[in-house]
């Protein structure tokens, strides 16, 4: 396989890497509701004039499936990226970064849940792996803290983004749509706009100046709709399994991005959870073995 293949998704996992320093730096300078609304508005307003004219050829079948698509808008563009600007206001780009990279095992415990498909001996291991890992990040390294709750909200509320993402996954392998990926994307992104509209109303809505279009503009072009682009790409050209591989690498494109432009400092609480949660996630994505065929052959040996 050529190795240009691999840099799609090496510079999409790049690009939101670098997503979680802007959500850093757009806290104090744009309400949360503000810049989760007009990077999505942004982001429409760029494909409105590549994308329109395919999707008023597609408007019956987006009629028929307009509840699916509002629910994947939702998930994947409103509860993902509009609870990971709250969190920035209590958590650090790193933790952000570390707790995004659970995605892809989140989403084959989903998968399990919800889709039916058997757990698989990576999945149960890796998983357990991860909620350790986890638990570690969450504790800043004592575990048992989290018996008294003592969890920033900012960490909690990635990990509930990040649930919301995998299960975005999740359901758009679910629900199979006689749609074009272009015209997907679009129709989630009308209806997260729309989910978005009436807390960015509440406000506090946040004028447009010289400290946040930068961030506004970061957001909604290069992490909402080139990523969206070279991902697509990616899946296209080495699948959606090994292209997933790659967001393993955010907790150490955030944590680097961090140092660069924030100046957080790793410490060891991070190492050890991202490191735990890293190993589970791998485990999950290499060891596809389903763990219900392992206790059908133990059942049969015994049985002989």
């Amino acid at each position: 396989m050529p190795l240009i293949y691999f840099l799609p998704p090496l510079a999409t996992v790049l690009i939101w890497s670098g997503n979680m320093t802007i959500n850093q730096l757009s806290v104090g300078a744009i309400a949360p509701s503000s810049i989760a609304f007009l990077r999505w508005l942004l982001a429409l307003a760029v494909m409105t004039p590549f994308v329109l004219p395919t999707v008023l050829r597609h408007r019956a079948e987006i009629s028929r499936q307009w509840p699916k698509l509002a629910l994947l808008g939702l998930l994947g563009m409103g509860l993902w990226q509009g609870l990971a600007y709250i969190a920035a206001e209590t958590t650090t780009a790193t933790n952000m970064g570390i707790l995004a990279a659970m995605v892809p095992l989140l989403t084959v415990l989903l998968s399990a849940l919800i889709l039916r498909e058997p757990p698989t001996l990576g999945g149960i291991i890796g998983g357990l792996l991860a909620f350790v890992g986890v638990t570690v990040l969450l504790g800043r390294g004592n575990p048992l803290s989290l018996l008294h709750l003592q969890v920033a909200l900012g960490d909690a509320l990635m990990v509930v983004a990040a649930t919301c993402y995998a299960l975005y996954g999740v359901m758009l392998k679910r629900w199979s749509m006689n749609l074009p990926p272009w015209v997907m994307l679009y129709a989630q992104v009308c209806f997260a706009v729309l989910f978005l509209l009436p807390p960015y109303l509440m406000g506090p809505m946040t004028p447009i100046d010289g400290q946040n279009i930068g961030l506004i503009l970061y957001a909604g072009i290069p992490a909402s709709v080139i990523t969206t682009f070279l991902w697509m790409r990616a899946v296209r050209q080495i699948g959606a399994n090994q292209s997933s591989i790659f967001i393993n690498l955010m907790p150490l494109f955030s944590a680097l991005i961090a140092m660069v432009f924030l100046g957080e400092q790793v410490a060891s609480f991070h190492l050890t959870g991202g490191l735990l949660i890293l190993a589970g996630v791998i485990m999950a994505q290499t060891l596809t073995r389903p763990f219900t065929r392992d206790l059908t052959s133990d059942k049969s040996s015994r049985a002989r």
